[in-house]
């Protein structure tokens, strides 16, 4: 019985650690090859004041002027499906169909580009004031982890979830 207690603490500490990542950061690549330094990420609102909350924008770094998704570039989609398959895929379907979190078809007709990149790259801050986020952990009970994605990895990701509803 102790031995089987310790293996189940062993396996869901690896399952703890393993949903992580490392923090990098780097530049964002656009379609076009222009970006400019992007603000520093913002912070929840104090006292978890919803008033402050902007549910287009989300909370972060990003908006429209630093994520420039004017023209559809296949080969970051094909990296994106990449760290997708690594990090997104355990949780996610590409159809509308719920698995852990729920499915990623429609996504970004639903969200705006720079809404997604604040939520996968910081969720905790959004889930804690968005009501739409909220009334979706009621659904999934289970609060999407930080996968520590770097910006480069977000805007792949991003122009997967594009080609996934159709972006060409």
């Amino acid at each position: 019985m102790k031995n089987l207690k310790s293996l189940a603490l062993t396996a869901f500490a690896f399952a703890m650690i393993s949903c992580g990542g490392d923090k990098k950061t780097d530049t964002v690549p656009t379609a076009d090859a222009t970006n400019t330094a992007a603000p520093a990420p913002e912070a929840a609102p104090a006292g978890g004041d919803t008033n402050a909350y902007d549910p287009k924008r989300g909370l972060g770094k990003w908006d429209a002027s630093n994520v420039d998704v004017t023209k559809f570039d296949a080969a970051m989609a094909e990296k994106g499906k990449a760290v997708a398959e690594v990090k997104c895929f355990s949780c996610h379907k590409l159809t509308d169909e719920k698995l852990v979190g729920p499915g990623w078809k429609g996504i970004t007709s639903k969200h705006q580009p720079f809404w997604i990149m604040n939520f996968i790259t910081n969720p905790d801050p959004m889930i804690n004031v968005d009501p739409e986020l909220q009334k979706q952990l009621e659904i999934c009970l289970v609060r999407m982890p930080n996968q520590g994605l770097n910006d480069t990895e977000a805007r792949e990701i991003l122009e997967f979830m594009r080609q996934n509803d159709g972006a060409k």
